[in-house]
């Protein structure tokens, strides 16, 4: 049966979809151009006429994956309830579940950035874009009179190296921390960062 003909857009899409798998599934030292091609059933000379190089796609690959978890962050914060329990939401959700495969990826890629400095460039606005998304939230919430915070930015940034470093336990070392444990860790972290009680993040 003939391949459906795609445009532009949509080719390049379906490649980062399944270099992002690839990536998931090998690492980003394993994986090569062939493996993304296989994976599409199409050949490497096309793989590498939308990005020249492998180094070229992973970086595209970790932007389209980025941008992907940015849309949803800002869909949790947008949403038309308090401050305090966008935030909770956001840092719940922030949490590695099932095989974590999203949390795999980001692992590699901070890996492969300490050499790439392409992979760098997209893990270092990612990370800035997060934590001003969490700050502007923090500020709304203080600007609300919800809880009390001096420093919303420096707040994001202890929450966010906080939620980093749980899930690269949970992640690396499969089983060695409840789920449930590392959500009671951020909601006690998140109470304790803006004032308020535990039961003020549930609403009881």
């Amino acid at each position: 049966m003939a391949r459906v003909r795609l445009s532009v857009e949509q080719r390049r899409e379906e490649i980062l979809r399944a270099a992002v798998e690839q990536i998931d599934t090998r690492g980003v030292g394993a994986v090569r151009i062939a493996d993304v091609a296989s994976a599409l059933s199409v050949s490497n000379a096309l793989v590498l006429y939308h990005f020249a190089t492998k180094e070229k796609l992973v970086a595209a690959a970790y932007t389209y994956a980025a941008e992907g978890d940015l849309a949803h962050l800002r869909k949790l914060l947008g949403r038309r309830t308090t401050a305090l329990r966008r935030l909770r939401a956001a840092v719940r959700w922030y949490a590695p579940t099932g095989q974590a495969k999203g949390w795999k990826v980001w692992i590699e890629g901070w890996a492969a950035s300490l050499r790439e400095p392409a992979l760098r460039d997209v893990a270092r606005d990612l990370d800035r874009q997060w934590k001003a998304a969490l700050a502007e939230v923090i500020a709304e919430g203080v600007a609300a009179g919800e809880f009390h915070c001096a420093d919303p930015e420096s707040t994001a940034w202890r929450l966010t190296a906080l939620l980093d470093g749980l899930a690269v336990q949970m992640t690396s070392y499969a089983g060695s921390l409840p789920r449930t444990t590392m959500l009671r860790w951020t909601d006690e972290a998140l109470a304790r960062e803006l004032g308020v009680e535990q039961g003020a993040l549930t609403g009881r």
